[in-house]
């Protein structure tokens, strides 16, 4: 039992990433379906909107939680933010390219493809959130 518990801290970082991150991939595709299906935006446009609500989350979350990075003075903020939405842009890109090239030209199931996209992102937003966001020992 207590190899389990110093397996579990050891990996405390990337078992909060994983939970937060899959609250962030709810939320996303939550927020996806309902401006495709209630409000009838295009996909580009609701994927658009469901990755800016997803972000705001995600920050918050890693930022707190995940990678406990407690400064909180304005100045800080806004690079750590800048450095987290740059990263974040370069993957939403990734994903809308990818949804783009799957739903657009290989007509394949947008929910399935957000799914498989959505995989994709949460594992480059780590790689960048733990090397280049919240890497604060530079």
């Amino acid at each position: 039992m207590e190899e389990i518990f110093l397996i579990l801290k050891r990996h405390i970082g990337t078992i909060l990433y994983l939970f937060f991150g899959a609250l962030t991939v709810l939320i996303n595709i939550i927020t996806y379906l309902f401006f495709t299906r209630i409000i009838n935006f295009t996909f580009l446009v609701s994927n658009s909107l469901a990755w800016s609500i997803a972000v705001l989350f995600s920050y918050i979350t890693n930022k707190f939680f995940v990678f406990k990075s407690e400064k909180t003075e304005i100045f800080f903020l806004l690079k750590e933010f800048i450095s987290f939405l740059s990263c974040r842009l370069f993957s939403g890109f990734i994903e809308i390219l990818l949804m783009y090239l799957m739903i657009d030209l290989l007509s394949l199931n947008d929910i399935l493809v957000k799914v498989i996209t959505n995989t994709i992102v949460i594992i480059l937003n780590f790689v960048f959130s733990k090397i280049v966001v919240f890497n604060h020992k530079n």
